[in-house]
C-alpha cells in the first residue's frame, strides 16, 4: 500500500488481525474447556514444597531483599557501562578522556557502596 494514508491501513490491518486472533483464541478456549472442571479436595490449598502449609498465607518481606536487589542492578549497569568504554579506549584520541570519565564513573559507584558498607546495610543479619 502506498501514499498517506497506506502505513494507516497497514497499522489497521494489523489491530484488525490482532484482535480477531484475541478473539478466535478466547473463543476457542471457552468452547474447548471442560463443562464442569474437576475440584480435587486440596486442589486451592497453597503448596509449599509438598509439605502441609504452616502458617498464615501472608509474610512480611524483609527489606534486605530489596536492599540486595537494588545493589545488584546498580552495579550490573555499572558492568553493561563498561563494556562500551572498554571498546572505545583503545582507539586514537579517546585515551586519557574515557579514563577520567571512567573513574569519576566508578568513583560516584564507590562512594555508593562505601555509604552501604558504612551503614552497615550489607550486613545479613
Amino acid at each position: 500500500m502506498n501514499g498517506y494514508l497506506g502505513s494507516y491501513a497497514t497499522l489497521g490491518l494489523l489491530l484488525l488481525a490482532s484482535v480477531l486472533f484475541f478473539v478466535t483464541a478466547f473463543s476457542a478456549n471457552r468452547v474447548l474447556r471442560p463443562a464442569r472442571p474437576a475440584d480435587p479436595p486440596g486442589k486451592r490449598a497453597s503448596y509449599e514444597c509438598g509439605l502441609d502449609p504452616v502458617g498464615a498465607d501472608w509474610a512480611q518481606m524483609q527489606i534486605r531483599y530489596y536492599v540486595y536487589a537494588y545493589l545488584y542492578v546498580l552495579f550490573a549497569v555499572e558492568a553493561v557501562f563498561l563494556f562500551p568504554w572498554a571498546v572505545v579506549f583503545d582507539r586514537p584520541g579517546f585515551g586519557l578522556v574515557t579514563v577520567v570519565e571512567m573513574a569519576v564513573f566508578v568513583a560516584v559507584l564507590a562512594l555508593g557502596i562505601l555509604y552501604a558498607w558504612r551503614r552497615n546495610i550489607l550486613r545479613w543479619t
